[in-house]
Parts: C-alpha cells; structure tokens; sequence
C-alpha cells in the first residue's frame, strides 16, 4: 500500500517510530482512524507482533479502528472546563450536529467525543477539532466554528 509505505519511509522502521507513524496514517485515513490492513503492514514493515502493535492502539485513545468524521470534535470533560460549562457546550453540539457522543454526522463530517484534559484550561470550556483548539466558547462562537468547518474554511 502506498500509503503506508510513504509513511514508513518518511519515519524508519524502528520500533520507536510506532506512535508517529499511526498517527501520521490516521490522518491520512480522511476518516480518524486506522484501517486494518494498514495496521497488518505496519506490524510487519517493524517486525512487531499484531498484539503489540494493538496493545499500543488501545491504550492510547487517540486511535481508532473504526471510522470516525473527517474532524474528530472533542470536548474537554476536565475539572476546569466542566466548571467553565462543558456539559452546556456539548449540549450546544449535539443540538447542532443532531447526533451524541461517540457518533458520526450521517455527512461523515464530524464526530463527537468527549476527552481527557488537552491543555487549555485558561481558555475554559474549550473543544479540539483536529489539532485547532477553540476556548471561551459561547452558543454564537460554536455556530461559527462549526460552519467554518462546513464550508470547507478550516
């Protein structure tokens, strides 16, 4: 696969290289996840077993094998932004993307989840859509950021 190749190519094939290259295709999936034959090759190209490259893929929740939206949207549930009102944010989410925690908008263009602490608690409540984090979030604010994403701007 050439995908995968391309990647191998571009970190090595140490052991070490694992978590950037899984990140790297899952990018590229165009759907957050890690299919498994990619997987397959990957295990083989690091002369890894099927078992280990999974215990890492599931340990990390970062990755998934099952398809997910083109932006991954996720809410941060730490201390400071439940306090700051993540639960109002994600309510906000689900009233606009018509669809709850865990799931895909039939478009295939967004999912939603809830996460672990992302590091932008002086900016509570906060969402991460790929790697662009968003804060001091209001109903109007989240309307914007998600069209954006609609119209292809981001």
């Amino acid at each position: 696969m050439e995908t995968v190749k391309g990647v191998l190519e571009k970190f090595g094939t140490g052991k070490e290289n694992l978590i950037q290259i899984m990140l790297e295709l899952q990018q590229l999936s165009g759907n957050n996840y890690l299919p498994q034959e990619w997987v397959e090759e990957v295990a083989k190209a690091l002369e890894m077993p099927m078992s280990k490259v999974y215990g890492v893929m599931t340990f990390y929740a970062m990755f998934d094998t099952e398809k997910r939206g083109k932006n991954l949207i996720e809410v941060c549930k730490s201390g400071p932004c439940h306090v700051a009102g993540a639960e109002n944010v994600m309510e906000l989410l689900e009233e606009a993307l018509r669809i709850k925690p865990g799931e895909t908008t039939d478009d295939g263009l967004f999912t939603l989840e809830y996460s672990a602490c992302f590091g932008a608690c002086d900016i509570a409540p906060a969402i991460k859509i790929g790697e662009n984090v968003y804060g001091n979030l209001t109903e109007a604010k989240l309307k914007e950021i998600i069209n954006s994403y609609k119209e292809g701007l981001n």
